[in-house]
């Protein structure tokens, strides 16, 4: 099975913007529907955005939608959330995610990288 490893995540200031990688490795990263949530303190764990297999179709949460932009590069076996105009209440523990099936729950996941948007 797949193994994530998230990078990417830091201190920044509002209006600023951040790019996390999610690498993959141990199987087939392609086989794999990949997604990002975050977990702010205090509160439960969202969905912050989700990519198919090839890449062709992409889901946001409506709280990041126009903000941020996920990818990814099967070639690379790494999966990627650009997140631009970032707000202090994007401030939160990111974590990739992947599932072998087209709907359901999520298989694996990440240990999580902070993200902190300062005002």
């Amino acid at each position: 099975q797949v193994q994530l490893v998230e990078s990417g995540g830091g201190l920044v200031q509002a209006g600023g913007s951040m790019r996390l990688s999610c690498a993959a490795s141990g199987s087939t990263f392609s086989s794999y529907v990949m997604g990002w949530f975050r977990q702010a303190p205090g509160k439960e764990r969202e969905f912050v955005s989700a990519i198919n297999r090839s890449g062709g179709t992409t889901y946001y949460a409506n709280s990041v939608k126009g903000r941020f932009t996920i990818s990814r590069d099967n070639a690379k076996n790494t999966l990627y959330l650009q997140m631009n105009s970032l707000k202090p209440e994007d401030t939160a523990v990111y974590s990739c995610a992947a599932r072998l099936g087209p709907v359901g729950e999520y298989d694996l996941w990440g240990q999580g990288t902070q993200v902190t948007v300062s005002s």
